[in-house]
């Protein structure tokens, strides 16, 4: 079963038993200034989590494009990838641990064909400071499935400590078997949903146990370490996890824990570790979907993916990088100096980093990305539309790397060095030639210079980066970013945006608003393309092909302020795609939404109060919400800035006072 089968296998046996499909949402959150990527497939779902009704029902199936940032440096083993395929299905208050359980066992060994000798599962062995208990209900409903496959099952606690034993079920505490976007319990907070969740793991059998144990007892005493011993959460390389059921039934509170309102599944299960198990293969970069790319470089670079170690550390990196970048332009992202476009331009430019050191030495990632849509495309046909900005938009950042990188070696050499002096043993001192680790990672971040070609650059001088100052730096970054994040889940988990707050309502309405007039002033050919609210200021892109004029840009304005200035009222309802688009609604029907949509309608109020649709109104088009009752509310809209934001591409900025 190749990699495309092994997709729609999963959807069609959820949809069997009385799911909706829901398309993937964009990689880029609408309307959520406080977290750059999609990263989970739960994300988007998160108001239906908290008990607002989802317009296709309670039962949901679907297959999420993720990015992790967070994972760009522990690229180039065999198995992480920033970009993956979380396959997901959600309970909203129906079906619990039971159902889920016996389904998705079901799943993996009937339908996809795994043998459930080689599967292994793990509970929440509960915490008593929150007063949550152990999850022995899934512990009981686990070891009953393996024994109807006759399979003895003990249910181990504290494996991690003492090791497997004979076990086939275990309890872990809530560093492994707890999730909630933020974590930890104690990490949450207040208002996010969370639970225990019970994690499915593929034994592959052949190993090598423990990184340190060609060492002898007397030099892992020396060095601090214990010899490990194997459990399913070690990283030895023996298990892989491939599916996590989450028991979605707490909300954090002021003073712990409380019972959600309705308890929920949900399921998450990556795809390409889910199709590394099927072909019995550790290395995710050797499944069916990555073949084509391999031989492609291969043929560039006259190497071998996995004759050396560091060269198919190279090899992943570029396919990792290559399909990301190409599936985060796609949905807007292209490369820049801030924002999602920030990690797209550091993902092409280590690519191509990388690509130098297999001797590549034409530009390939152009090449890589139209193996990737012509994969792909069938599945996320706005891969194959959007082909030629793609590929634009990759040859352009090839080429600025190319000056970036001038520029940035030239400032990389006039580092001096700072010196320093390093404990080799007692009484035994060296010195060492180091740069400053702060001024290193300026230029890293200034010019998206990997760190692998600034400490290449300065080995040839005889020169270290002072490590330690450098990931201090990186580590600052990705505490800011965290940090903003944890603030805003406060908010987003409270309701619809991630800034509940009056302004941020506003500008949610206005950018429909700003929707509406930009197609009647420009004409229907314009499409949203992404939208970042603040309670400061709207950010719309739209496709357009060349700069608005002064005129244009002001018969927009007059449009929105002549609607705030009537006052009209905004109402939604619930209908089905093709009635939205009977109805002249606008949005991106193939890809965000699924068989039913909520649709807010902007006009007259009695032609509003009568759902007249056939009558004339200012703006219809369909969304999540929230909005302002009437526009009155909004005040004076001003655009402040109009500029391109990629080829096709316009962005405006503007405000409400």
């Amino acid at each position: 079963m190749n990699f495309h089968a092994i997709r729609q296998a999963y959807i069609d046996f959820f949809a069997k038993k009385g799911h909706a499909i829901l398309p993937a949402a964009s990689l880029i959150p609408e309307n959520d200034p406080t977290t750059l990527f999609t990263s989970s497939g739960m994300q988007p779902l998160i108001p239906y989590l908290l008990g607002a009704p989802h317009p296709q029902g309670t039962r949901l199936v679907d297959s999420q494009k993720c990015f992790r940032s967070q994972d760009i440096e522990e690229v180039g083993d065999n198995r992480h990838t920033t970009f993956f395929e979380m396959l997901g299905n959600w309970s909203l208050g129906g079906y619990f641990k039971e159902e889920q359980i016996h389904w998705v066992f079901e799943l993996v060994t009937g339908v996809l064909g795994l043998d459930p000798a080689r599967l292994y599962v793990t509970c929440f062995r509960g915490n008593e400071d929150f007063g949550i208990p152990r999850d022995e209900v899934s512990a009981k409903l686990w070891q009953k499935i393996f024994a109807d496959k006759h399979i003895d099952a003990p249910i181990i606690d504290f494996s991690e400590r003492d090791g497997m034993g004979n076990g086939h079920i275990f309890y872990y505490d809530e560093t492994k078997n707890w999730w909630s976007r933020s974590g930890v319990p104690s990490a949450m907070p207040e208002g996010e949903p969370g639970g225990p969740d019970t994690e499915m793991f593929w034994d592959f059998g052949v190993h090598f146990h423990n990184k340190w144990a060609e060492e002898s007892p007397v030099a892992l005493v020396r060095a601090g370490r214990k010899k490990q011993k194997c459990h399913v959460n070690c990283d030895c390389g023996r298990f892989m996890e491939i599916g996590n059921s989450v028991f979605m039934e707490y909300v954090k509170n002021k003073d712990g824990f409380e019972k959600l309102k309705q308890h929920n599944v949900d399921f998450g299960g990556g795809l390409e570790r889910l199709a590394a198990a099927i072909e019995d293969c550790q290395d995710i970069f050797r499944i069916d979907i990555f073949a084509p790319l391999i031989k492609h470089i291969e043929n560039l670079s006259g190497k071998q993916y996995g004759a050396d170690q560091n060269e198919s550390r190279s090899f992943r990196m570029i396919l990792d990088h290559a399909r990301a970048a190409t599936f985060l332009i796609a949905d807007g992202a292209t490369p820049s100096n801030k924002d999602q476009g920030y990690f797209t331009r550091r993902l092409l430019r280590r690519a191509v980093f990388h690509a130098q050191k297999l001797g590549i030495a034409s530009r390939c990632c152009g090449d890589l990305a139209e193996l990737i849509i012509d994969s792909y495309g069938g599945v996320y046909p706005q891969l194959k539309e959007r082909k030629e900005s793609i590929l634009e938009a990759m040859n352009q950042e090839e080429i600025k790397f190319g000056k970036a990188l001038k520029l940035g070696l030239k400032e990389l050499d006039n580092l001096e060095n700072v010196g320093g002096i390093e404990k080799v043993s007692d009484g035994l001192l060296k010195t060492i030639n180091r740069v400053d680790g702060v001024k290193a990672f300026f230029i890293h971040q200034s010019f998206g210079i990997p760190l692998e070609m600034i400490q290449e650059r300065l080995s040839a001088r005889g020169l270290l980066v002072d490590e330690a100052e450098f990931n201090n730096q990186v580590e600052a970054e990705k505490k800011k970013h965290q940090d903003i994040s944890r603030a805003g889940a406060e908010k987003k988990f409270k309701g619809g945006l991630a800034d509940h707050s009056d302004m941020s309502i506003k500008y949610h309405t206005a950018t429909h608003l700003l929707h509406a007039a930009l197609r009647k002033v420009l004409g229907e050919s314009v499409e949203q393309r992404g939208s970042n609210i603040t309670p400061e200021r709207l950010r719309f892109d739209f496709s357009f092909s060349r700069k608005m004029t002064p005129e244009e840009i002001k018969a927009t304005e007059d449009l929105v302020n002549g609607s705030i200035k009537r006052n009209y009222s905004v109402s939604w309802q619930i209908m089905t795609v093709d009635e939205a688009k009977n109805k002249k609604a606008i949005g991106l029907f193939e890809e965000k939404y699924g068989e039913k949509v909520k649709v807010y309608t902007v006009g007259d109020t009695e032609q509003v109060a009568k759902a007249d649709f056939s009558a004339p109104t200012f703006s219809r088009e369909f969304c999540g919400g929230p909005h302002v009752e009437f526009t009155g509310v909004i005040g004076h809209f001003k655009i402040l800035k109009e500029e391109a934001c990629s080829a096709g591409i316009r962005r405006i900025k503007a405000i409400a006072t």
